[in-house]
């Protein structure tokens, strides 16, 4: 899924489209599922109906008119906005259902291959897929490896290795077979695959408010109904005040004004807003190539307070290097060198390159030819936890060059009646203590010295991990290592804690520890193994190349298997949260203001003389021009606010990675303060421009 398809806010298609949905969704069974905005509906309809009955009467009223067509515009602006957020995601869900295609399946029945539509592929069938076929349906490589290209989700072009067994066995539907052949055994049914749940999640057809969000709405309804009681009573008592002071009851609040007044001091801004922010958020994850498959998991991710990150590849980049060669005493350097070289040149792992790579840049020991050396390479076992070379002379005597752990290579000298050096030891636990993997090399029983191992720390990662700290998010790195090597890597990444030689079990366990103290916890996985840990985890962030069991049980997904992904999905959940908080904050400051606008407008006849002014003329601190004037200015200023706001709700506040109190304290003085500031200036310029 590429994230260069033009999503933004001034994309004339989404723009129209969204227009006209904002109409549609004028339909009562769709306007209900937003209360706030639904009950400024019911207040248009009446209001409309009061203008066509004084037209009918001959008593026809522009001010009428006028706040009719505002409430109205105040309604298809907030639909409006909820209409652009999803046309944003119909868009990315069309640009994926271009990339989806009808294709032709090899199901195996018995020992043939019998093609069939991929529709009619149920769960369980296996397939063949060859070099240049479309994947026919979502599944797991049991038989084969092979490059497939995944550009249609990822949007990257770059092939990836899938092969049967380990992490990288899942297969998605709508990707291509570059190069050899795979056998599938398709594990999802026919419209439920990984693309089609894509689709329906990205285009909102699916998408259920979250906990948060629903709170918010009955808070907003329930502020709604208080105001609704307040306005409902507003004529008694001012028809009390009209006769204490001597005015006619014909000047009594009429219903358009009532309903002028209701609309303006519900929450209709962050009421017309909030659908909006939601699916934004969804979206922003979508922009960084990430699915989720709920917004609950999105505002989880911004309530996160532990991070369970893995070393390999997360906090380092994955691959030791060899950094230098230490020999014991007696030995000569270029000696241990070309020993760890000779061994190391069957070795296509990017331990056993970087070694022969050191010894030739540091001794010049250029790599010889495997088949002139009359050489049988010894391979790396689980076993024996080492590898080597079996070296043959002229004269028929073999040397055994052999390189591992120190304990494989303790075991190895023993059994060759050698000595096994306390020096060799004391190397070994200081490069530990350093968060350095040490490899002893031996040649027949005697040891000759320690390869110098290192796992980089990505850059700006203790940079990163300071930045979550401020948010107050503890960050504990999971490695295989020993304790004192995961000791020293996270002292040098500058995580908060570690679980050194960690299983998979260990992982669930301390999920559930932390859990049971109140915090939210998240965690990145893309192995079988770690589908248990990732179903428990609050967050849990499924690699796109891992098995399909972690897709299923992670309630995010990254197509870009990234492991650094999860630190900016907390960001973007933590952005979404702030989004609504702020906005939230801005829409009721708002109509505080719209208080002292309306209120003294509709109030200023009441006890004055007769030139028109009285003692409740001093409320009237905005000197608007008219009590009409003054309620039109505040309903416009209704409308077109949500419309001046909808670039921010889809972009989303800017994120900074500061504290709760300090988030709140700047929250209150831009969008409290600015809200309560921006309806003065804004009704008053409105006025103006309305009595010129």
């Amino acid at each position: 899924m590429s994230t260069k398809l033009n999503t933004g806010f001034f994309n004339k298609k989404i723009l129209f489209q969204a227009a006209k949905e904002s109409v549609i969704k004028l339909n009562p069974a769709l306007q209900i599922k937003n209360p706030v905005i639904f009950i400024v509906a019911i207040g248009s309809v009446l209001t409309t109906i009061i203008v066509f009955s004084g037209i009918f009467r001959g008593s026809f009223s522009s001010f009428n008119l006028q706040i009719a067509v505002w409430l109205w515009f105040t309604v298809l602006f907030a639909n409006f906005a909820e209409a652009v957020a999803e046309g944003r995601g119909k868009a990315q869900a069309e640009s994926l259902r271009r990339n989806r295609t009808q294709t032709m399946a090899r199901r195996i029945v018995g020992k043939q291959e019998v093609s069939v539509n991929a529709t009619e592929l149920k769960k369980g069938d296996i397939v063949r897929c060859r070099a240049g076929e479309v994947i026919p349906s979502d599944g797991e490589v049991i038989e084969g490896i092979a490059s497939v290209d995944e550009s249609a989700i990822t949007g990257e072009s770059a092939p990836v290795i899938r092969e049967s067994g380990g992490d990288r066995s899942a297969v998605t539907g709508g990707t291509k077979v570059i190069s050899d052949w795979i056998l599938i055994c398709i594990t999802m049914e026919t419209g439920n695959t990984f693309i089609d749940r894509m689709i329906a999640l990205v285009e909102g057809a699916k998408r259920q408010k979250t906990p948060n969000e629903i709170a918010l709405l009955m808070l907003l309804s329930g502020l709604t109904i208080i105001f609704l009681l307040v306005v409902v009573t507003l004529p008694a008592f001012f028809g009390y005040c009209l006769a204490a002071s001597g005015l006619p009851m014909s000047q009594n609040l009429t219903i358009p004004v009532l309903i002028a007044l209701l609309v303006c001091l519900i929450p209709t801004t962050i009421g017309g807003l909030l659908s909006a922010i939601g699916i934004s958020g969804m979206d922003r994850l979508i922009q960084r190539n990430v699915i989720a498959t709920s917004g609950r998991a999105i505002e989880a991710a911004g309530d996160v307070d532990v991070l369970l990150l893995d070393k390999t590849g997360t906090i380092t980049l994955g691959n030791r290097m060899a950094t230098d060669f230490i020999p014991v005493e007696g030995v000569k350097v270029e000696e241990l060198a070309n020993a760890a070289q000779l061994s190391s040149l069957s070795d296509e792992t990017p331990e056993g390159r970087s070694i022969v790579i050191l010894a030739k840049e540091k001794f010049n020991i250029r790599g010889r030819e495997v088949h002139q050396l009359n050489a049988t390479f010894i391979p790396f076992t689980a076993q024996s936890r080492m590898s080597g070379v079996d070296l043959k002379t002229d004269d028929n005597i073999i040397h055994r060059i052999r390189k591992g752990s120190s304990e494989a290579i303790r075991t190895f000298i023993q059994n060759n009646n050698g000595f096994y050096p306390q020096e060799i030891q004391d190397i070994v636990s200081e490069l530990a203590r350093q968060g350095a993997t040490p490899l002893v090399v031996a040649e027949d029983n005697k040891v000759m010295g320690v390869i110098h191992l290192k796992d980089i720390v990505k850059g700006g990662i203790k940079h990163r991990f300071a930045e979550l700290r401020k948010m107050g998010i503890k960050t504990i790195m999971i490695t295989g290592d020993n304790p004192l090597t995961a000791a020293a890597i996270a002292a040098e990444a500058g995580v908060d804690d570690f679980m050194a030689e960690a299983r998979p079990e260990d992982k669930l366990r301390r999920i559930r520890d932390e859990q049971a103290k109140g915090h939210l916890v998240g965690m990145i996985g893309d192995g079988t193994n770690d589908a248990p840990a990732l179903a428990q985890a609050d967050v849990g962030l499924a690699m796109n190349t891992g098995t399909q069991a972690a897709r299923e049980a992670g309630n995010m997904v990254d197509l870009d298997s990234n492991p650094t992904k999860l630190i900016e999905v907390v960001e973007v959940g933590k952005q979404l949260l702030m989004t609504r908080g702020s906005l939230t904050t801005f829409s009721i400051a708002n109509d505080v203001a719209k208080y002292f606008a309306i209120i003294p407008a509709i109030a200023l006849s009441l006890y004055s003389g007769e030139n028109g002014s009285g003692p409740l003329s001093a409320l009237n601190i905005m000197n608007l021009a008219s009590p009409q004037s003054a309620i039109l200015s505040a309903v416009i200023f209704n409308a077109v606010i949500i419309v001046l706001l909808i670039p921010l709700a889809l972009k989303g506040v800017r994120y900074k990675p500061v504290s709760a109190s300090t988030a709140l304290t700047r929250n209150l003085l831009i969008f409290g303060l600015g809200g309560i500031i921006a309806p003065f200036i804004g009704i008053k310029l409105i006025d103006i421009l309305i009595n010129l």
